[in-house]
């Protein structure tokens, strides 16, 4: 039986506002926190909800998705950088801040650092007097944006990589960027953390304790909790904000902010050294308020590739990855790629703009507004304060709440009329901490409640996405949680469409159709499924010890310009290829090196990888030699390849 019927309107909206002071609230008898709480740097990056990670070092003009460190300081050369162009197309998609690599693993600083020569006053850049970092925070903050930096903590470029003079030269990166550039949303820390790099012309393999090399808790963190205490910590194992896990955009469907960090081995945890299967969904019980990131580029690569051009994500993509990310609690972080002329291609900016005119449509109006709620409990029967017209006045922090025995209770809303609806918007007063352990949507149809969607783990923002659009006018929610619930806001909306046009951009290859397998250095598997087209199969040797080779023959000469290496696509890292080499032949007798190299962050994002040569080439044969492959310690492994390309002129 319900005892409450509350009618919302434009007045009581009003009423509600102006009753509901957050420390007026504190004398009313609210419920107790429950669980770890968010503090006030958190609640910040809670409501951003989204931001963009800008990629943008001589890695560009290489054409590579990481940088080794050997790239000459002065090959950096943007010559129409804009960072206004890039925020503003950032802020056209309704994001709310901008974070600049300011320092990748190819140890790259764009700001004129006094740790390091190898930074942009060594860039022909504005004759070495420019400040990228600099241009990015001011067009940030022109847009009404706020800013953070990501400093890579591995360094690929500094001779002193590995021992104490390198982490404290770290710390001082930290702390000039902490002391010159403002207000901070956010200081990014990756999990990269050695291997093998330039490091001064040594050109070798450099591994460190992560767990201890960096002392975070000790030295590093200390410093953004001194210099910048409105800034939340990211990294794998946060202390603030932890990565989703993977590189996709999309947190689990049922998301904790809560969680708990440990090391691979049960051992204390630091960036890099975590087990990481409670990290895309965190845990009922974590100890901590750690809520996910979801970190994805816009493109396949992080950094800008020519031959990506048509790969940017659609406005539809875009919004997909927004109800996977903030629609469960996270935040969504879209890497965004400068090309060589230091701006976004157009096409960027067009999807950028769509999805922005997407989200602005699609929750413009609130089709619950002017509902009436029919509610099973409020809290002291105290409508003004704890009643569920607070569903509705646009507060994130006023809120329906029951007593403390109440734990499972229900709310019917009747709309003003029927609605058409394909998305159900639920948040809760997240200072109260995490309550909701899950809650049940029904629809009034035929006279009878029938299901129509559920969900879990509710927290800052929960966004059930129908199947189809339905329409209603009345519905009810079920609510379950461990303590009294708190409640804070309720939304209708219909899904926009929005209209989006693409450049299309072919990249010219040569058709496998005649192409054979001449020579195969492995054993097991089936090679053939490198060239079926399919990027679905994959060729999976046995173990076996590296380098070893394949060669193919293309059936007749020809000029080519590149070739691509498609990752098995499967979900499984086992074999993914990290280092290469590619040779090409006229006859198949007498070869010639074309190029060499790494495939960089080929677990996190398992892309293809393009390799354009530095001149077209003309053979008949090529030999592609795997010289190291991913996740391994040793040299004795599996090889996986999904399809190889050959790009012609």
């Amino acid at each position: 039986m319900f005892h409450y019927i509350v009618q919302f309107s434009m007045f009581a909206a009003t009423a509600v506002a102006i009753g509901c002071n957050p420390s007026e609230k504190g004398l009313k008898n609210e419920p107790a926190a429950y669980g770890p709480t968010p503090s006030a740097a958190q609640l910040n990056w809670h409501e951003m909800e989204m931001y963009c990670l800008i990629h943008f070092t001589p890695t560009t003009f290489q054409n590579k998705e990481w940088g080794f460190g050997d790239a000459p300081a002065d090959l950096f050369n943007p010559q129409h950088f804009d960072a206004n162009q890039i925020a503003e197309a950032a802020k056209s998609a309704g994001f709310n801040g901008l974070i600049s690599v300011a320092k990748h693993h190819d140890g790259y600083c764009l700001w004129p650092t006094k740790t390091t020569d190898y930074n942009i006053s060594n860039s022909p850049w504005k004759d070495g007097k420019g400040d990228m970092v600099k241009e990015f925070m001011e067009a940030a903050h022109k847009q009404g944006m706020q800013f953070g930096v990501y400093v890579s903590a591995w360094d690929r470029n500094h001779p002193e990589y590995g021992n104490a003079e390198y982490a404290e030269s770290y710390r001082e990166q930290l702390r000039e960027l902490y002391g010159g550039y403002g207000e901070l949303f956010t200081s990014w820390h990756d999990g990269a953390n050695g291997g093998d790099g330039y490091y001064g012309g040594a050109n070798e393999v450099r591994r460190i304790d992560r767990s201890t090399y960096y002392e975070w808790e000790e030295k590093t963190w200390p410093i953004t909790r001194e210099m910048q205490p409105t800034a939340v910590i990211f990294s794998d194992v946060g202390p603030d904000i932890r990565w989703v896990g993977n590189e996709k955009g999309i947190a689990d469907e049922t998301s904790w902010a809560t969680f708990t960090p440990i090391g691979p081995d049960g051992d204390k945890a630091a960036p890099g050294h975590i087990d990481d299967q409670f990290l895309g969904g965190g845990q009922r019980d974590g100890k901590f308020w750690i809520p996910a990131e979801c970190d994805v580029p816009h493109r396949p690569g992080w950094f800008y590739h020519p031959e990506q051009d048509q790969q940017v994500k659609t406005p539809d993509q875009l919004f997909d990855l927004y109800l996977k990310s903030v629609g469960r609690g996270a935040a969504l972080n879209l890497g965004l790629a400068p090309n060589t002329d230091g701006l976004l291609h157009p096409n960027d900016v067009a999807s950028l703009k769509g999805f922005g005119e997407k989200l602005a449509k699609t929750f413009a109006e609130n089709l619950a507004a002017g509902a009436k709620f029919e509610a099973s409990d409020i809290r002291d029967g105290n409508e003004r304060y704890f009643g569920p017209a607070n569903l509705l006045d646009g507060d994130r922090y006023s809120y329906w709440a029951t007593a403390d025995g109440v734990t499972s209770p229900e709310l019917i809303i009747t709309l003003e009329n029927e609605a058409t609806f394909d998305l159900i918007r639920l948040r809760e007063n997240i200072k109260l901490g995490q309550r909701l352990d899950s809650v049940w949507v029904d629809r009034w149809a035929d006279e009878s409640w029938e299901p129509l969607a559920k969900a879990t783990s509710v927290g800052s923002s929960r966004i059930i996405a129908l199947n189809e659009p339905i329409t209603a006018q009345r519905l009810r929610i079920r609510l379950f949680s461990p303590v009294a619930v708190a409640l804070s806001d309720f939304g209708l909306f219909k899904e926009a469409q929005v209209e989006y046009t693409m450049a299309e951009i072919e990249r010219p290859g040569i058709d496998p159709a005649i192409w054979r397998v001449v020579d195969n250095g492995f054993d097991g598997g089936e090679p053939a499924l490198t060239i079926d087209k399919r990027k679905e199969t994959f060729w999976l040797t046995a173990e076996t010890d590296l380098p070893k080779h394949i060669t193919i023959d293309m059936g007749k000469s020809q000029t080519i310009t590149g070739f691509s290496y498609l990752p098995r696509q499967d979900g499984n890292t086992a074999g993914l290829i990290s280092r290469y080499m590619f040779e090409t032949s006229v006859d198949g007798a007498v070869w010639k090196k074309v190029s060499t190299g790494e495939f960089a962050n080929i677990v996190a994002n398992p892309i293809e990888q393009v390799v354009d040569f530095d001149k077209s080439i003309q053979a008949r044969y090529f030999r592609f030699t795997v010289t190291a492959v991913a996740n391994t310690s040793g040299n004795h492994t599996v090889v996986s390849i999904g399809e190889f390309n050959v790009y012609r002129d």
